[in-house]
């Protein structure tokens, strides 16, 4: 049986370039890097490697990269360190409804200690209004956290725009950008953040291991209290192979952007075709431009989305239902319901991810089982 990955936005296959990098630094670069002696000093250079790698990736300064062990970490880190920094001047925050939950239940947390949230509403594609943002600022808002993209629908925000706004108010502005790093073209600056959280597994790295871009200037509280590793942001002795790992994960990122997107592009558009044309009752959720390449969101109304899933695995082909983080959840997508699509047609969404290995192929295989699925599912339903 043929199996076939389009789950990209869940997690991404370990490039062997970076496998092959880590095991050498498993195997011969063992030191600490807060070491004072030779082994120490060869630690601290593939640490140094690393961090320029990873700045050249997103366009920042190597001092304004901040390793964690991924990008929930470096949501908490971004979203609580420069909260509690700002307390004193206000304790209004900003977020959107649909921001993943390792943005929102920190931001709940934060509730809890007695700060306030405003929550955004998406459009229907599920874009944030900038006008809405500008109308919930008030004098006491300390911190915006808005993602760059969705990750169940794919959407890309208009961050440039978005952050313009919170610099002119002298706001703190922080997007969650795990599904773009690597996927996309990023340049900090051009973004307008001051603080944005990535992950290496979304970008052909490992897992466990992420960064946090800190603009040069800004202050943040640190989470992690210890010997002051991180220029003293996250403090804990370095995990050198896995950011050994993320740094060529992002050589080979930048290298090969301008390849991936154009493969990507391409993928997406022709599965995205076939499935308007070859399964009529489809639609798509999310922006159908300003969205990431090679993801595609679906609703399929009448088809029960978890029993699709289990088909489609049956037949050797691995997508989602929406975020992996919650897939273990029967809960309709809180995502979906921003978008305002009722929770009977929410729950028979389908997402399919694509990376820079899928092929044409992988899309004939994937519309040679899709329809067919469909078809014997609404049949079912019909009978029930």
């Amino acid at each position: 049986m043929k199996r076939v990955y389009m789950d990209h936005s869940a997690t991404t296959p370990v490039d062997y370039e970076v496998v092959r990098v880590m095991t050498e630094t498993l195997t011969n670069n063992f030191g600490n890097p807060s070491s004072l002696h030779a082994f120490g000093e060869e630690a601290r250079q593939a640490l140094l490697k690393a961090r320029k790698q990873l700045a050249a990736l997103i366009s920042a300064d190597i001092s304004e990269i901040v390793f964690t062990s991924g990008g929930t970490e470096a949501n908490n880190m971004a979203i609580i360190g420069a909260a509690q920094a700002r307390k004193n001047r206000g304790k209004h925050l900003i977020t959107s409804a649909i921001e993943h939950h390792a943005v929102l239940n920190t931001f709940q947390s934060l509730q809890n200690e007695g700060f306030d949230l405003t929550v955004l509403p998406v459009n229907m594609v599920g874009q944030i209004d900038p006008q809405d943002l500008q109308n919930a600022i008030r004098e006491d808002t300390i911190l915006v956290s808005l993602m760059h993209a969705n990750n169940e629908i794919g959407t890309i925000q208009m961050i440039p725009a978005l952050g313009e706004i919170c610099r002119s108010r002298g706001i703190i502005f922080h997007t969650d950008a795990v599904q773009t790093v690597g996927r996309i073209p990023i340049d900090v600056k051009e973004l307008t953040v001051d603080l944005l959280s990535l992950s290496a597994h979304k970008f052909y790295g490992p897992k466990g291991v992420g960064a946090l871009y800190v603009r040069n200037g800004v202050q943040i509280n640190p989470l992690i209290y210890g010997g002051g590793q991180e220029s003293k942001q996250r403090s804990g002795t370095e995990n050198i192979p896995g950011i050994v790992g993320m740094g060529k994960a992002a050589e080979l990122a930048e290298k090969y952007m301008p390849q991936r997107l154009e493969h990507l592009q391409l993928l997406g558009q022709t599965l995205f075709n076939r499935i308007m044309n070859e399964i009529p009752e489809a639609y798509l959720t999310g922006h159908p431009g300003a969205r990431l390449p090679g993801h595609i969101s679906l609703v399929f109304p009448g088809i029960e989305g978890q029993s699709l899933l289990t088909f489609l695995d049956a037949e050797g082909i691995a997508a989602s239902g929406g975020a992996a983080c919650s897939s273990n959840s029967f809960a309709v997508s809180h995502v979906l319901k921003a978008l305002s699509i009722r929770e009977e047609v929410a729950a028979s969404s389908l997402r399919l991810s694509m990376g820079k290995d899928n092929s044409i192929e992988d899309i004939d295989y994937v519309m040679d089982v899709l329809p067919k699925l469909v078809e014997r599912m609404k049949l079912l339903w019909v009978l029930q």
